[in-house]
């Protein structure tokens, strides 16, 4: 997977979370979790599409690293490889 559609599929899975939300708004290293004002549960569901539509695993420790657009891609990017 590269860059361009990890990004992508962070913001879809994020936009199938929280409909409306404006993701293309969104830069890079902005907190999403503020910026959107999403709570733990939207959050958790956020981390649980994002595993089903990459196909990743992705553990409880593994949440910190996906708090922005930029962080999450690099994280998708790094376990497809």
């Amino acid at each position: 997977m590269n860059r361009t559609d990890a990004l992508d599929m962070v913001r879809e899975s994020i936009s199938s979370v929280i409909p409306g939300a404006d993701v293309a708004a969104l830069a890079p290293d902005d907190a999403f979790r503020e910026a959107l004002d999403m709570d733990s549960l939207d959050f958790l569901s956020f981390v649980e599409v994002l595993s089903e539509r990459s196909g990743i695993r992705i553990e409880d420790e593994d949440t910190p690293r996906l708090t922005t657009l930029s962080g999450s891609a690099d994280f998708l990017v790094a376990r497809t490889r």
